[in-house]
């Protein structure tokens, strides 16, 4: 490492921006598995509609209603996902834009 992180400040510093990127890096993943929940009720509805010549909609509408409740919970989870996932992403990024103004060293390794 350089001399100019070789104080333990620094390397608090060095150590909390580790933290705040892994916590990013979560918080992406959130949002990767939000997007993925996201998909899997519109691919199950295309299937439907795309085989709705094949059955009567009466004969299986006990199936269809619990399936599209199931669906609509998986796109509610799916939603929340990744807003929450959106907010956290611009809490790191602010934390860690705060810590480069704070650290102009910090600032130049993450130009």
């Amino acid at each position: 490492m350089s001399k100019e992180l070789d104080t333990p400040r620094d390397m608090l510093v060095m150590q909390e921006l580790q933290l705040l990127l892994a916590e990013k890096r979560a918080a992406l993943s959130t949002l990767r598995t939000g997007i993925a929940i996201f998909a899997f009720p519109l691919s199950v509805l295309s299937v439907l509609i795309a085989t709705s010549k094949s059955y009567e909609l009466h004969t299986v509408l006990h199936w269809l209603v619990p399936l599209l409740l199931l669906n609509l919970a998986l796109l509610g989870l799916a939603v929340y996902l990744v807003t929450h996932a959106l907010r956290r992403l611009q809490h790191y990024n602010r934390l860690i834009d705060e810590l480069k103004r704070k650290h102009t060293r910090l600032a130049q390794l993450l130009a």
